[in-house]
């Protein structure tokens, strides 16, 4: 089977890739990345080598009508995995346009390539935030209604009813995952678990909004990205399925793991102003996929947040280059010539 995978080079598309080529030896994948900010190149090198034939990378915009259209004439894919997304809530605060260009026109654009040139299932991998918010009881289900809070969410939830409409209009095979807060290997090192373990291994102040009490569900990556190729190989055309890992944590609780896992004082610990619009609780309820595809989460969190700790540990190159900027010097240096 010929995949295209969007956002490869990412958080989770690494992993997924990874997953995909080691679980799935049918599979050939073609990872297309803009290698923004947050896409890593050196994610990735290896597995061209690893897999001989089985893996390429493209450079593009799934917002550029003109590459996806050539991408999409030069391979048959049978299934499209959009991962490619603007993801973090404070940049879209500061400016939503990029958020309205990839999260919502990136989407259109990938839907009517998939539609002209007949991919038979496409996948769009979502967020829990398109709900809005939670109170202190109860869980998001998949009927409910979206209320995204932020300009990243609201995009996202935009992306997501193109899908529903592509599916009632035009009959594509497409179906849509809405997961919790991941973690794992890989993460940019502005997000919560690794921007803390990172700090906290400088001995340096551990920022956190308000108190610290806003709750989030954590998954880890690897649970997703198993998740994501149920739902692709199985999940039923036109639905959406909820994917989260059953461990409600406060931000603070997290924070305070991480210290006590590296044996650091709480007095690093720093509470700041809140940012606006932060959702008080979210929580998944994973009820209908386990029902239908006999998915759950596999990795509790202590075991996960120790993976994931150790590994930002043994890879500490990997985001020293990130916090100098010179990862985003890779493909010029690998490519610009050539």
């Amino acid at each position: 089977m010929k995949v295209l995978v969007t956002g490869g080079s990412g958080f989770i598309g690494t992993n997924l890739l990874r997953y995909i080529l080691e679980n799935r030896s049918d599979w050939s994948v073609v990872n297309l990345d803009l290698l923004t900010y947050a896409g890593n190149l050196e994610n990735t090198m290896d597995l061209a080598d690893a897999y001989p034939g089985r893996y390429e990378f493209v450079k593009g915009d799934i917002a550029d009508h003109a590459c996806v259209d050539a991408l999409f004439s030069r391979h048959s894919f049978d299934l499209v995995l959009n991962l490619a997304a603007e993801s973090h809530v404070d940049r879209s605060i500061e400016d939503s346009g990029i958020f309205v260009r990839t999260n919502i026109l990136g989407v259109q654009v990938l839907l009517d390539a998939a539609r002209r040139h007949k991919v038979g299932r496409f996948l769009h991998v979502s967020t829990d935030e398109v709900y809005g918010s939670l109170g202190k009881e109860g869980r998001f289900r998949e009927d409910f209604h979206l209320e995204p809070n932020s300009p990243y969410s609201a995009s996202k939830a935009a992306g997501d009813l193109l899908v529903r409409s592509y599916v009632k209009t035009h009959g594509l095979d497409a179906v849509v995952t809405r997961c919790s807060n991941n973690y794992g290997p890989y993460q940019f090192p502005e997000k919560l678990i690794p921007l803390m373990v990172i700090n906290a291994f400088n001995d340096r102040d551990l920022p956190v909004y308000g108190e610290g009490r806003n709750v989030r569900d954590w998954i880890f990556v690897d649970d997703h990205c198993r998740g994501i190729v149920m739902v692709a190989e199985n999940g039923r055309c036109g639905e959406a399925y909820n994917m989260g890992g059953d461990a409600e944590k406060e931000n603070i609780q997290i924070v305070r793991l991480i210290l006590g896992n590296l044996a650091k004082p709480d007095s690093l610990i720093r509470f700041v102003t809140d940012r606006p619009g932060h959702d008080f609780r979210y929580a998944m309820d994973f009820a209908k996929i386990e029902a239908e595809l006999g998915w759950q989460p596999e990795f509790g969190f202590d075991e996960g947040l120790k993976k994931t700790i150790a590994w930002y540990l043994d890879n500490q190159s990997w985001w020293e280059k990130i916090l100098s900027g010179t990862y985003r010097h890779y493909y010029e240096r690998m490519y610009g010539s050539r």
